[in-house]
C-alpha cells in the first residue's frame, strides 16, 4: 500500500498530532486548491488532506450500523513494552502541545485473541475524531 488519505478540519493541527505519534512530514503539496501532505512513520505513510468548510465525520467507532473506513491500525510490538504506558507517554506529549485537544481514549488497552496471536488492543481518536488502533502482539499460541 503506498498511503492512506485522512480528510482533516485542519491541517495544522493533525500535523501536530501524528508529529507526536512518531511520524514526521515527507512532502507538503497542494492537491487542487488545498494543503496536502504526505507524513511517514510507524511503518507507514499518511496524507493529509485540509478541507475548505469541513462537516463533523461520522462516529465510525461508536455507530454499529456505521459501514465504510472504520481505522488505521499501527503495530507497535517493537516500539513500546506495554500500551498503557505508552499512552500515558502520547498524553503527556499531546498535553504540551496548545492547539491540540487531551488525548481521547476510545478503548483502554485491553487483550484479544485473534487467530493464533494474543494481542495487546487500544483505541484513541485523531485530532478530527477518526479512530485509531494500535497492537501489540503479546504472545503466540502452539
Amino acid at each position: 500500500m503506498h498511503h492512506a488519505s485522512i480528510r482533516t478540519a485542519n491541517i495544522h493541527r493533525a500535523i501536530a498530532f501524528y508529529e507526536n505519534l512518531g511520524f514526521t512530514i515527507s512532502e507538503r503539496f497542494t492537491t487542487g486548491y488545498t494543503l496536502a501532505c504526505w507524513m511517514e512513520g510507524l511503518g507507514g505513510r499518511i496524507e493529509l488532506i485540509q478541507i475548505p468548510e469541513p462537516k463533523p465525520a461520522p462516529d465510525a467507532f461508536a455507530d454499529e450500523h456505521y459501514v465504510g473506513y472504520y481505522h488505521l491500525s499501527f503495530d507497535l510490538t517493537e516500539m513500546t513494552p506495554d500500551l498503557p504506558s505508552w499512552l500515558t507517554s502520547l498524553q503527556e506529549r499531546v498535553l504540551k502541545v496548545e492547539e491540540l485537544e487531551p488525548l481521547k481514549v476510545l478503548l483502554e488497552p485491553t487483550q484479544q485473541q485473534i487467530g493464533d496471536r494474543i494481542y495487546e488492543v487500544a483505541f484513541i481518536a485523531d485530532a478530527d475524531g477518526l479512530p485509531l488502533e494500535f497492537i501489540r502482539v503479546l504472545a503466540k499460541l502452539p
